[in-house]
């Protein structure tokens, strides 16, 4: 089953489940910020997008300027940084078997559908 690793206050991220649901397919909505990706989640769903930690995370977001924009940290840091702070993990993330994309755009959704 697709999954899409969902915050509802984020507009990209509603569009990808309007992608979803005007695809007609069956999904499932993960709430991301309620039900935080454990490292073990977060690892293999890094190795699906084919992308490193640090390209997962949103660097705008201020607790990330705030707290770890000028510091060297190694994945495992960078990978436990969205574990206790999840909006730092960039969003929509769409998942469709062993393939994956981030939804942003959101037509990228389309691709692995």
């Amino acid at each position: 089953m697709i999954k899409i690793y969902h915050n509802s206050r984020c507009s990209k991220s509603r569009q990808g489940v309007l992608v979803l649901e005007n695809s007609g397919k069956k999904f499932q909505i993960i709430k991301y910020l309620e039900n935080v990706p454990s490292g073990k989640e977060l690892t293999s769903i890094i190795n699906l997008l084919g992308i490193t930690p640090i390209q997962l995370v949103r660097k705008t977001e201020k607790i990330w300027k705030e707290k770890f924009k000028d510091k060297k940290l190694t994945d495992i840091e960078i990978i436990k940084a969205m574990i206790e702070n999840p909006k730092l993990i960039e969003r929509p993330i769409v998942i469709n078997d062993k393939k994956a994309v981030i939804g942003r755009p959101p037509e990228n959704i389309l691709s692995i559908i």
